[in-house]
């Protein structure tokens, strides 16, 4: 779980840069470029060879669904929405993680769904002092982006179950290949690329955002979403909200309730204690009856 952890601190950062500073710019091409460096950053460590197409282009589809199309839909809510309310907008990812990873094992697990709602929950808390009149477009863009970033943490964690031999990093960049080839598209619809002109400010961000919030954390928070439970993972989706409704406080100057801000964050991380707690009670239970 330390990854998850890591990561979540590294993105509490990107919020408010995305809103700060490229807003400005098509949300296509800022997908792009930024999907395009962390495929350029993991080009010289792939190692596909022996791998079977059909679990290339599963690859290829998770990439394309988890960073694409999440990043297109995520970043053109900031036309609509607030940073702080981007972040917490993405209040029920874990809900969303939970029910995947369900569908997907055809089973049920109520302790899961009961800690990621809890999460969720925590998150409703940190967000109630300015529940309001907000864009309908920016909660759909974002719950539609939610969606694609839950789908893909689940689909990658059972292709990789599947694929022996091979590490994360041997096979990373083909994600980043299928999300660039989709924003690729995305973006000769909507970019004028001859009008395109980048601040030195926006470079850097942007690579920042495609070296490190994207490359190396993505990287990580999937390598570490499989090695941790799925409830787990999907209450970890909500610990990046109070990270970053304090660090758009402290470093973007955005209005925030502390009060709120430290209820709900204890909520959300209680919802993880419980979800380990009881996960364990289980396991011992198990181990007992055997």
């Amino acid at each position: 779980m330390i990854y998850l952890l890591v990561v979540s601190l590294i993105w509490a950062f990107s919020f408010g840069l995305i809103k700060g500073s490229l807003t400005g710019l098509d949300a296509n091409l800022v997908s792009l470029i930024r999907l395009a460096i962390s495929f350029v950053f993991f080009l010289p460590v792939m190692k596909i060879k022996g791998i079977k197409s059909g679990m290339v282009m599963k690859l290829i589809l998770a990439g394309t669904v988890q960073y694409g199309l999440m990043y297109s839909l995520y970043i053109y809510s900031y036309r609509y929405l607030e940073a702080s309310e981007v972040a917490l907008f993405t209040i029920f990812t874990p809900v969303f993680v939970t029910l995947f990873n369900d569908l997907f094992n055809r089973k049920f697990n109520g302790l899961f769904l009961a800690t990621s709602l809890l999460a969720v929950a925590g998150a409703i808390v940190i967000y109630y002092y300015s529940m309001g009149m907000t864009s309908f477009i920016g909660i759909l863009l974002v719950q539609a982006s939610n969606l694609c970033f839950a789908f893909g943490q689940i689909y990658y964690r059972r292709i990789m179950k599947q694929l022996e031999g091979y590490s994360d990093r041997d096979v990373f960049g083909l994600l980043y290949l299928g999300a660039v080839v989709i924003t690729l598209i995305f973006s000769s619809i909507s970019v004028d690329f001859e009008a395109v002109a980048l601040s030195s400010e926006q470079v850097y961000i942007l690579l920042y955002l495609g070296i490190v919030a994207s490359g190396i954390g993505f990287f990580l928070w999937n390598y570490g979403a499989r090695r941790t439970n799925a409830g787990a993972l999907s209450i970890f989706n909500n610990l990046k909200i109070p990270l970053a409704m304090a660090v758009s406080y402290i470093f973007f100057s955005e209005n925030i309730n502390s009060t709120n801000l430290i209820v709900g964050g204890i909520i959300i991380v209680g919802s993880l204690l419980l979800n380990q707690y009881f996960l364990t009670r289980k396991n011992e239970s198990i181990i007992i009856e055997n």
